[in-house]
């Protein structure tokens, strides 16, 4: 690209494209294919001027040849996401540069009797929408934005009424682009996380794929605790599908085939092969600004509380305006007052610092669901650990294999990793991973594999049922004999354990190692620091194993040995005691505990209907998400309380000096929006770490 250089600085430097004109889709190239070059730190792009700001790191030479090797190629094209924010921005400016046009167009070049019948027009649109609010029984700040203009009116002070609209109009303009470019950036952050699918190909055999190699008309297969990966119709099988996130409904439903299913849906109950008729990204962003907008619906008592003064105080505002007007006989002092309304700056700065911190979060691998989740958390003394996958790591490693009955070790694992990789949990994919390292291919000889929550897999082959899970599951409930008793009672405890039956016997135990993450116990001493005074482990594993992580980690308690109702069972019981839970978890197994919690919190490698049910998720990568969730949420909650005293004090402030004649209307007004302003602009900025 030939661009001149218009200023430079150590680690700065200011360029002019040499092109007449830019266009939004170019200055999003520019932008994101400048950005992804080594060394470059941050760009920013004027596609009004063709200017380019670029900051970097590396060397400057480059830089230079960057620029000089950038064009508009496809390319670059691919590097820019589907949505940018440029085009939002852009139509709000224009937006505000219409409005203090005409504003300009109004003030200098009409004659006044042409500027008072515009300014009836205009003030006749906002009685309207007062008297509106009246009917329905509300008194609300449209009701003071409508008395005051029309007080205005009749007393003939057309400029002040003008100013009045005028500074309404840009407010409403702002709050409006404040609001949006908080959803935006949040929705930007988030995706459905689907990488890989099983597609059914024409012989029937399923092959696990990348999703972006999905094209229309391709069929996958879903099965229990899977999310539905894109938009399509079932083809063949039935399952029950949760699908509160598209459509709001409490329950599964039911679908087979002809039935329609879309992305972001999980199958809680068996399975389903589906068409794809939306291939990856297909309608992705809307569902997401969806999903946020609802969730806004979910605010927290303290944005509630500030949403519910602000509607309390109109009828205050109202009467100091009549009590002001009574005292003085000043109509301009009464109407000064009418003015300034708390509702503006409560009613967008809670919401704004909400999304912001939901903002915040995702950029630290942490999806929210909802501000009241948030609360919770920073409200929350009790927080429950599952061991497998959350303090230990989310991919453990199958340490040795012991078979029986002179069987094959690596037969054995072959047939575990052909059960087990249709239904990805941790030690499923440890299982898994462990026959790729080892080069063993499976073909699918099994004939339909059913999961049962908390146990394992059954399925048959060659006429004989095949049975992997706990030992619960596998000599318990199913009645599985042991061939070699002595050797069966000297499995090594170090390990956890996985049963492998064919035909009512045990046919060989998998031995799993479940690492314990590095980061566990300085993250537990964290969230201690936090004010998260109870810290618990839960898990199904034997009192050995429990013990061993409980005290390495430094949790407060644990339990050993627990089914699913169980950990569900004591967050009731917390609750109860009075205390707010947290729930972390990443299986099948967790879901009824992470639906019982004030806050669930899923790992973002487990089970999809975990991820569905839970109303947080976090990134599998390391804990101190978690860590950033607590900081993030107590910040939040004192942003949210410091923006509540510095609404109430500064309005009450601007409405005694129009009082007392010191603050005209008008300037009431612009005051007032600005503070507005810059009090949402100030709850966008990040949340100290």
């Amino acid at each position: 690209m030939k661009c001149q250089i218009l200023h430079e600085s150590k680690g700065r430097i200011r360029v002019h494209f040499c092109q007449k004109h830019m266009t939004l889709n170019q200055a999003d190239i520019a932008e994101y294919a400048l950005s992804a070059v080594n060394g470059v730190t941050k760009v920013q792009v004027f596609d009004r001027t063709c200017d380019v700001i670029l900051y970097y790191r590396c060397d400057r030479q480059e830089v230079l040849s960057a620029l000089a090797d950038f064009c508009y190629s496809a390319d670059a094209e691919a590097l820019v996401p589907a949505k940018t924010g440029r085009a939002l921005n852009r139509e709000f400016e224009d937006m505000l540069e219409t409005a203090i046009f005409r504003r300009l167009l109004h003030k200098l070049l009409l004659p006044a009797p042409v500027r008072k019948v515009l300014s009836w027009l205009r003030a006749i649109r906002f009685i309207i929408k007062g008297l509106k609010c009246l009917l329905r029984g509300k008194l609300e700040v449209e009701v003071l934005d409508a008395v005051a203009i029309a007080v205005s009116m009749l007393r003939g002070d057309d400029n002040t009424a003008g100013s009045v609209m005028f500074l309404l109009k840009i407010g409403d303009i702002l709050d409006e682009w404040t609001h949006k470019k908080s959803v935006d950036d949040l929705a930007r952050t988030m995706s459905l996380g689907v990488e890989q699918v099983w597609m059914l190909t024409a012989d029937g055999e399923e092959l696990l794929v990348p999703v972006s190699q999905i094209q229309k008309g391709d069929c996958v297969t879903v099965r229990t605790g899977s999310m539905i990966p894109l938009d399509g119709k079932v083809i063949s099988g039935d399952a029950m599908v949760n699908q509160a996130s598209m459509t709001g409904e409490s329950v599964p439903v039911h679908k087979s085939a002809g039935a329609y299913v879309y992305a972001g849906t999980v199958v809680e109950d068996g399975e389903c092969t589906v068409q794809v008729e939306n291939t990856a990204g297909s309608g992705r962003y809307d569902r997401i600004v969806k999903m946020i907008e609802e969730s806004e619906q979910m605010k927290s008592s303290a944005e509630s509380k500030a949403a519910n003064l602000a509607d309390r105080l109109v009828p205050w505002c109202l009467g100091g305006t009549l009590l002001t007007y009574l005292l003085t006989g000043n109509a301009t002092k009464a109407v000064s007052i009418l003015m300034v309304d708390f509702s503006c700056a409560l009613k967008l700065a809670m919401p704004i610092s909400v999304l912001s911190a939901m903002r915040q979060c995702a950029e630290s691998g942490v999806t929210v669901k909802g501000g009241k989740f948030l609360e919770a958390v920073a409200e929350a003394d009790t927080i429950v650990f599952d061991k497998t996958g959350t303090l230990t790591h989310s991919q453990p490693r199958v340490a040795k294999i012991i078979p029986f009955g002179g069987r094959d070790e690596a037969e054995m694992l072959r047939l575990a990793a052909c059960l087990e990789e249709h239904y990805p949990h941790s030690i499923a994919n440890a299982v898994v991973a462990e026959a790729e390292q080892r080069g063993l291919l499976h073909e699918e000889r099994h004939s339909k594999v059913e999961y049962v929550v908390a146990h394992g897999i059954s399925s048959t082959i060659d006429g004989e049922r095949v049975v992997i899970g706990s030992y619960h599951f596998v000599v318990e409930d199913e009645a599985c004999k042991i061939p070699d008793e002595r050797i069966f009672r000297h499995l090594p405890k170090e390990y956890s354990h996985l049963y492998l039956a064919i035909g009512g016997e045990i046919a060989a135990v998998i031995c799993i190692e479940d690492p314990l993450r590095d980061e566990a116990k300085a993250v537990i001493d964290s969230l201690h620091s936090l004010g998260l005074s109870n810290i618990v482990m839960m898990t199904g594993d034997n009192e050995r194993t429990a013990k061993s992580v409980a005290e390495k980690v430094g949790v407060d308690a644990y339990y050993a040995e627990v089914l699913p109702e169980d950990k569900a069972a004591f967050i009731r019981a917390e609750h109860k005691a009075g205390r707010r839970v947290i729930m972390i978890g990443d299986g099948v197994n967790d879901s009824p505990a992470l639906s019982e919690a004030d806050a669930g919190i899923a790992i973002s490698t487990g089970a999809a209907i975990a991820r569905e049910i839970a109303d947080i998720t976090i990134s599998a990568n390391d804990l101190y998400a978690l860590v950033d969730l607590k900081r993030l949420s107590n910040a939040l909650m004192n942003r949210i309380g410091r923006n509540y005293r510095t609404i109430i004090g500064f309005n009450l402030g601007l409405i005694l000096l129009g009082a007392a004649g010191i603050l005209p209307p008008a300037t009431s007004a612009l005051l007032h929006n600005a503070s507005t302003l810059a009090i949402g602009l100030k709850s966008m900025t990040d949340l100290p770490a």
